[in-house]
């Protein structure tokens, strides 16, 4: 069974940074990309970003390309998402996620299965 714990949301006003962890349990964490994605109040959850097993390459939803980086840590089971330059329309629960397999592809959004419990992320303006 795979458990993910996200932390480090929280309040920020515009402009401003937060670097949001998840740590995995269950499975070999380095066997397998990872994903974060976001749901605001009253909409979908969306794609935000994702990362090859070996961190060597990653994705990243239009919206947040050049403001927000994804990164692992494979010896500490721990994936990060850094995120600058933030803006109101950021705000929401974040969450973690990891894909069915080994060998999925980190960037079909419909490959990851499983979820944390999400943090909030608030950006006031």
């Amino acid at each position: 069974q795979v458990h993910l714990v996200e932390s480090g949301g929280g309040l920020v006003q515009a402009g401003g940074s937060l670097r949001l962890s998840c740590a995995a349990a269950g499975r070999t964490f380095s066997n397998y990309a990872m994903a974060w994605f976001r749901q605001a109040p009253g909409k979908e959850r969306e794609f935000v970003a994702s990362i090859i097993r070996s961190g060597g390459r990653t994705n990243y939803a239009e919206s947040v390309k050049g403001r927000f980086i994804i990164s692992r840590d494979n010896d500490r089971d721990t994936v990060y998402l850094q995120m600058n330059g933030l803006k109101p329309e950021d705000t929401a629960v974040y969450y973690c996620a990891a894909p069915r397999g080994s060998n999925s592809d980190y960037r079909r959004r419909d490959e990851y299965i499983y979820w944390g419990q999400g943090t909030q992320v608030t950006v006031s303006s």
